[in-house]
């Protein structure tokens, strides 16, 4: 696994080079939107090397993926499971008791990272992204993830 770093605005501009990378073009976030993201109480990103990020937010006792992003050529690698793990554990040090994602309905190699970690469907949102794809709403608790070591 690469090394960690926390993000702030100033790795906005990688962060949307990697989502841009990764998302089809109506789900792209830009650089300023990164760099709002992370000026928010409660949001906290993580970037693996350059080859992938995560960025997450805290409120009360609940956290959620905002959105987690590896380039294709270093996918398959542990980049996504690191940063997950690594996320997971910050939002429970912020006091997160469990955490929320959504998921495109069609992303299986997304989906298998998440059921890896235990995460479970809690919803559906019809029509969600912009190819009219459902996105799935995934929840895990986290003290069920401490006990995992992940």
């Amino acid at each position: 696994m690469s090394t960690l770093i926390s993000a702030t605005a100033a790795h906005a501009e990688v962060m949307a080079a990697i989502h841009a990378a990764v998302f089809p073009p109506a789900e792209r976030w830009g650089a300023e939107a990164f760099a709002t993201q992370l000026g928010l109480p409660g949001t906290f990103g993580l970037i693996a090397d350059a080859d992938g990020f995560v960025l997450a937010r805290v409120v009360a006792d609940e956290a959620e993926i905002l959105t987690l992003a590896v380039l294709p050529e270093s996918q398959r690698r542990g980049f996504a499971s690191g940063l997950l793990g690594e996320a997971h554990r910050r939002a429970a040090l912020l006091g997160a008791a469990a955490i929320l994602l959504e998921v495109a309905e069609r992303n299986v190699a997304a989906r298998g990272l998440y059921s890896a970690f235990g995460y479970e469907q809690v919803g559906r949102r019809r029509r969600y992204y912009a190819d009219g794809d459902d996105a799935l709403v995934l929840r895990l608790g986290l003290t069920s993830c401490a006990a995992k070591g992940r």
